[in-house]
């Protein structure tokens, strides 16, 4: 899933990852496993909304993040990179 967050700081990847796991080990600690598991099921709703609605509307295919300059428009990240490989094909 890496080439998604290409834009964003590996430790901010680390640091995400590490704050879900915690969030899912308080929730199973204090409510159980069934309610860990209630909740890992209901955030999946949100990201097959983002995947599956919200993308295509956009014109970007929600499985491969294609185009790439609509999705980093879409993220709001700088479209240099473009630029840059635009040059170098010429």
């Amino acid at each position: 899933m890496g080439h998604f967050e290409e834009r964003r700081p590996h430790w901010r990847k680390l640091v995400k990852y590490i704050v879900a796991l915690a969030i899912i080990l308080l929730i199973s600690t204090c409510f159980g496993r069934a309610a860990a598991r209630i909740v890992l099921a209901v955030s999946v709703i949100p990201i097959a909304y983002v995947h599956g609605v919200l993308l295509p509307s956009k014109g970007i295919n929600g499985w491969a993040g294609e185009p790439k300059s609509r999705y980093y428009e879409f993220r709001g990240w700088s479209k240099k990179k473009f630029d840059d490989e635009k040059k170098d094909d010429k």
